[in-house]
């Protein structure tokens, strides 16, 4: 039996083999003349003290002694179907309910508003150089879902529902890093995901199921509580044994849809703010407690969270070394996100800093009806694009926002379409204001540096999650009042990025009836 152990090294060590083996041997000298493989199971930084260390949490098999495998990949075999499953939405949790249909002999229809992932680049191009907005093709609508083009970050929780083993394995499988089964957030890259989304799509195809791109559901047509077919562009009728959807937390259409026929939606908290942007060497410095980067440590991240004004403020989707990207999904309303490379090598880090929304906030101004808090969510959007006119972000200086006082100038900043000076109190609601600005104080003294001159508000970050609940039966997972819908993922309101999307995926898959 391997034994397990955990070691720490400095970063030029932690990735040189023999330094691996001989602090092994200098935490086990037991294993003198018997050490056969070493296996890194997790790798993860410890920078809360100096000098920084990689923490490893290794398998350590004597000479003779074969590597456990851990594989857990999707086992599909060459058969007829004879029961179709619409999936709506080709994002993680579409494609790996599609996997998991596939799995059980069932054959995956997978319904995409958006268009393939190397025909989205054009219209991000749009976006980006022409300020743009296709509704249909964007940084959210299109083949892998939001992620894609996104980031592609692979940390989650979400570790009692399902395997992210399983999840992450397939990744691998179809082309990612072997190092996100160790890392401790793991990560793919904006540049990498592309790819290894166009392997799965093939691989899909290959083994029966059928992916159909600019096609949108526009309707269902329901017998007796429950779907008989779909309405997809329209005027194209689909009959189905069931649905899975996984529309994704900005198909504000389907949420729309679900209300006109009368099908049980609930609007729910969520959180909004903006992009925090600092140069990558300010985080670094706080977080390694070094003035210049070790070159074999990688570009810092951060997470914060605390309690100001009676709401939760905290950090939300860090991207090292990223860019802030335009996120509308829509003609007249402003929304960013952020993502990075695969390398992480860019000049500046942003964050999601982003304050909960409950319903008091929402009600005084839009009632208590199941589309109020997507009401608020929208008329923030429109308020930022009203700001400058266009995608152009509105954008403020972290001290003059601090110091309630408009930004004379603004630094430097990745968001392509550009910024311009606006203050965030003209867009955001007066509850969030305030809680944002004794968050950054609060902040700023226990991360020192963070408060800088050189930091900068972008807005509107107004997508962390969907404001829209669709109820499902705890136990069966359908909807409570349609047997054979199967609410899933981010927009459904029961994940949260890649992996739990794609986790959420397998479940409603595995919970649709034989």
């Amino acid at each position: 039996m391997p034994i397990e152990l955990e070691i720490k090294l400095i970063p030029a060590h932690a990735f040189d083999e023999q330094k691996i083996k001989e602090a092994v041997l200098r935490y086990e000298p037991q294993l003198q003349g018997t050490i056969g493989p070493i296996q890194i199971i997790k790798r993860s930084i410890d920078a809360r003290k100096k000098p920084v260390v990689y923490v490893l949490r290794l398998k350590v098999y004597e000479s003779n002694e074969p590597i456990e495998s851990t594989t857990n990949l999707f086992e599909i075999k060459p058969q007829g179907f004879s029961k179709k499953v619409a999936i709506i939405g080709c994002g993680p949790a579409g494609i790996f309910a599609a996997f998991q249909l596939l799995e059980r002999g069932i054959q995956p229809i997978l319904i995409e508003r958006g268009k393939k992932v190397k025909e989205r680049r054009r219209d991000l191009a749009a976006l980006n150089k022409e300020l743009i907005v296709n509704p249909e093709s964007n940084y959210c609508f299109g083949e892998g879902g939001a992620g894609t083009y996104s980031d592609g970050k692979l940390y989650t929780r979400s570790k009692k529902r399902g395997s992210v083993d399983r999840v992450l394995q397939t990744f691998v499988q179809y082309g990612a890093n072997p190092d996100i089964l160790i890392e401790a957030h793991p990560h793919i890259g904006t540049n990498k995901l592309p790819h290894i989304i166009e392997n799965m799509r093939e691989s899909i195809l290959a083994k029966g199921g059928e992916i159909h791109f600019d096609t949108k559901l526009t309707d269902i047509k329901l017998l007796d509580g429950e779907i008989k077919s779909i309405i997809c562009n329209h005027n194209i009728e689909l009959p189905v044994s069931a649905v899975i959807l996984a529309t994704g937390h900005s198909a504000r259409d389907i949420f729309h849809l679900l209300d006109n026929k009368k099908i049980l939606i609930e609007a729910k908290p969520f959180a909004m703010g903006v992009r925090i942007e600092h140069p990558q060497h300010i985080i670094d410095t706080i977080q390694y407690k070094q003035n210049k980067r070790d070159e074999n440590l990688p570009p810092a991240a951060y997470s914060i969270v605390t309690q100001a004004e009676g709401c939760g403020v905290f950090s939300f989707c860090m991207c090292p070394g990223g860019i802030i990207a335009p996120a509308a999904t829509d003609i007249h309303e402003t929304v960013v996100n952020g993502w990075s490379p695969s390398k992480r090598n860019g000049a500046f880090a942003n964050s999601g800093f982003v304050v909960t929304v409950e319903p008091k906030h929402w009600q005084a101004q839009f009632g208590n009806s199941d589309l109020s808090a997507l009401a608020f969510q929208q008329n923030i959007e429109h308020k930022a694009f009203e700001s400058t006119g266009s995608i152009i972000a509105p954008a403020q200086r972290v001290e003059d926002f601090i110091q309630n006082k408009m930004s004379t100038t603004l630094p430097d900043c990745s968001y392509i379409p550009g910024i311009q000076s606006v203050e965030m109190k003209q867009i955001l609601p007066d509850f969030i204001v305030k809680a944002m600005r004794t968050g950054l104080t609060h902040f700023g003294k226990t991360m020192h540096g963070y408060r800088s001159s050189e930091a900068l508000l972008v807005g509107v970050e107004s997508r962390t999650s969907s404001p829209v609940r669709i109820p499902r039966d705890k136990e069966f997972l359908h909807h409570p009042e349609i047997k054979n819908l199967f609410p899933c993922g981010e927009g459904a309101g029961y994940a949260g990025g890649i992996v739990s999307a794609a986790i959420d995926g397998m479940v409603c898959a595995n919970a649709v009836r034989d």
